[in-house]
C-alpha cells in the first residue's frame, strides 16, 4: 500500500498546471517526430535533451515520458499507413496494420493501436508500481544461457508463422543475420563484412535496415507495378471501431502487457522480442486464421499493447538498478546524470517526488495520447488518399532523410538503397520481411550471449541448458516445432478413420 500512497503523491506533482503542460508538449512532439521514418523515440529524446537544461528535473522527465509514448505511437502510425516503421518496435504493426490500411481500414488499425498503447501502458505502469523491486531482483538472476534461449525462441517463432513456407522464413532470417554481422566483432574487435570501409565498422543501423526493407522495398515494388494497376487513392473507411472489432481485440489488449512487461524489465531486453511473440501468440489463438497476412486486427492490437507495456517495464531496471535496457532508457539515464541524480536502489528514498511524479506522469501521458490520437486517427488515415506516385515519392524522401539523420553519412543513403533493392527482391520471390529485421536486431545480441555462455562453461554445449529457465524456453521451442507436425498427423488420422 505504501507504493500506491506514494503514487497518489506523484499525481499531486504530475497534475500541477506546468507539469501537465510539459506532458502535453511531450506527447505532441513525440507523436510528430515519431511519424518521421528513422527518427524514433530515442533520437527524439536525445534531440530534445538540450532543450530541457533550463527545466527542473521533474518537469524535464515528465516531458520525456510524453515524448517516449508519443514517439512510439507515431512510429506505429507510419508503420500502419505507409508500411514504413519509425522504429524497430513498430515493425510488427506493419504486418497486419498495413494490409488493413490498404483495404480501407486504416482508421480502425490506428484506433486499435491507440487503445492498445493505452491498455498496455496502463497495465504495465500498474505492474511497475506493484512489482518493480521483485521483477528487478529476478531480472538480475537471468544469465547468458537464458538470454540466448529467449532469442532462439524469437527466431523460431517468427520464422514458423510468417511467409508461405518455413524455408522462406528461414532464408529471410539468414539474410538478416548476415546483415547483423557487418561491423566489428563485439568480443575480438575484428572487422567482419566491412569490405575495408571504415564507415561500416560500426555496423548497419537497425533503423536503416527496417526503413530500407519496408519503405524503400515497398516503394520500388509499387513503382514496378504501377503500369499494370492504375494509381488509385486508397479509401479511408469509417473512423471508429465497430462492435466486432472490439470483440476481437479486447483479449489481445489484455494479453499484450503480460508478454511485454517482463521482457521490458529484463536487462538487454526491449520491445522487439515481446511484439514478435505477441504477434505469434495472437495468430495461434485467433479464430480468423484466414485473415492473417491480409489485415487481422488482433495482429495490431496485441503487439502494440505489448510494446507499450514493455516501455513501462524498461523503467524497472533503469530506476531500481540504473541499467538501461533500451536506447531511450540510456538517453534518460544520461538525463538523470545531467541533473546529478544516479538511478539505483536508493533513488526511491532520495528522490521520491521525482520518481513518483515520473511514474504518475506515465498515466497522464497515456490518457493524453488516447485523447489526442483517437480523434486524429481518421485525419492520419487521410494520408492514404494521396495518389500512390506522390505518396511513395514522399515516403522515399522521408526515408532518405531519416536514414541520413541516423549517422549523418552519405554512405547511409547508399546502404539504404542497397537494402531497399534486397527488400524488393524478397517481395519478388515471396520471402517475408520481418524475419530479416529480427535477424538484424537480435542476431548480434544472440551471438554475444552464445559466446558468453560457452566461455562460462569452458566450451561445453551443456552450458546452454544449465538453468531451469533455459530448459523451459527450449521446451517451448520444441513444442512450436513439433506441434504443427502432430496436428497434421492427427488430422490425417481422423480423415482416414472417417
Amino acid at each position: 500500500m505504501d507504493a500506491f500512497n506514494s503514487l497518489l503523491d506523484g499525481f499531486g506533482t504530475a497534475l500541477t498546471p506546468i507539469n501537465l503542460l510539459w506532458a502535453v508538449i511531450g506527447v505532441l512532439l513525440g507523436t510528430a517526430i515519431g511519424v518521421l521514418p528513422g527518427i524514433g523515440p530515442a533520437m527524439a529524446v536525445a534531440l530534445l535533451l538540450p532543450v530541457t537544461y533550463g527545466l527542473d528535473p521533474i518537469g524535464a522527465f515528465i516531458m520525456f515520458a510524453g515524448i517516449y509514448y508519443g514517439a512510439m505511437f507515431g512510429g506505429s502510425t507510419t508503420s500502419i499507413l505507409l508500411n514504413t516503421p519509425g522504429e524497430s518496435a513498430a515493425v510488427v504493426a506493419a504486418m497486419e496494420g498495413n494490409p488493413m490500411a490498404k483495404s480501407g481500414r486504416g482508421a480502425q488499425a490506428l484506433a486499435a493501436a491507440a487503445v492498445g498503447h493505452f491498455a498496455g501502458g496502463l497495465i504495465g505502469t500498474l505492474l511497475l508500481v506493484a512489482l518493480a523491486p521483485t521483477v528487478a531482483k529476478l531480472a538480475v538472476d537471468i544469465g547468458a544461457p537464458d538470454y540466448f534461449a529467449i532469442m532462439v525462441l524469437a527466431f523460431i517463432a517468427v520464422t514458423s508463422v510468417l511467409g508461405s513456407s518455413r524455408i522462406r522464413g528461414l532464408a529471410s532470417l539468414l539474410i538478416g543475420l548476415t546483415l547483423g554481422l557487418v561491423g566489428l566483432d563485439q568480443m575480438t574487435g575484428q572487422q567482419r563484412l566491412t569490405f575495408g570501409s571504415l564507415q561500416l565498422a560500426d555496423g548497419i543501423d537497425v533503423v536503416i535496415v527496417a526503413v530500407g526493407l519496408f519503405a524503400i522495398g515497398e516503394a520500388l515494388w509499387v513503382a514496378a507495378h504501377l503500369r499494370r494497376r492504375p494509381p488509385e487513392p486508397i479509401p479511408v473507411g469509417r473512423p471508429w471501431l465497430g462492435r466486432d472489432d472490439v470483440n476481437r481485440t479486447w483479449k489481445s489488449w489484455l494479453r499484450g502487457p503480460f508478454i511485454g512487461f517482463p521482457f521490458g524489465a529484463i536487462p538487454a531486453g526491449g520491445a522487439e522480442i515481446p511484439t514478435f511473440l505477441s504477434y505469434v501468440t495472437e495468430k495461434r489463438l485467433s479464430k480468423h486464421k484466414d485473415e492473417w497476412g491480409k489485415g487481422a486486427i488482433e495482429g495490431v492490437a496485441g503487439p502494440e499493447s505489448a510494446a507499450s507495456a514493455s516501455a513501462a517495464g524498461t523503467l524497472v531496471s533503469m530506476l531500481t538498478l540504473g541499467l538501461p535496457t533500451t536506447a531511450v532508457a540510456a538517453v534518460m539515464l544520461a538525463a538523470f546524470q545531467q541533473y546529478g541524480i544516479q538511478p539505483g536502489p536508493l533513488l526511491f528514498e532520495r528522490e521520491p517526488d521525482l520518481v513518483w511524479g515520473l511514474i504518475a506522469s506515465l498515466f497522464v501521458g497515456m490518457v493524453l495520447l488516447l485523447a489526442l490520437n483517437l480523434p486524429l486517427a481518421p485525419v492520419w488515415a487521410k494520408l492514404l488518399r494521396i495518389p500512390r506516385p506522390y505518396l511513395y515519392a514522399g515516403i522515399m524522401f522521408f526515408a532518405a532523410v531519416g536514414a541520413y539523420a541516423v549517422g549523418g553519412e552519405v554512405i547511409d543513403l547508399v546502404i539504404l538503397l542497397i537494402i531497399g533493392l534486397i527488400g524488393f527482391g524478397m517481395r519478388r520471390y515471396g520471402l517475408p520481411v520481418l524475419p530479416a529485421v529480427i535477424g538484424v536486431i537480435l542476431g548480434p545480441n544472440a551471438e554475444q550471449q552464445l559466446r558468453r555462455a560457452l566461455q562460462i562453461s569452458d566450451g561445453s554445449v551443456t552450458g546452454l541448458v544449465n538453468t531451469p529457465f533455459a530448459v523451459t524456453v527450449y521446451a517451448v521451442i520444441v513444442l512450436l516445432l513439433v506441434w504443427p507436425l502432430l496436428r497434421k498427423a492427427v488430422t490425417r488420422g481422423r480423415a482416414e478413420a472417417a
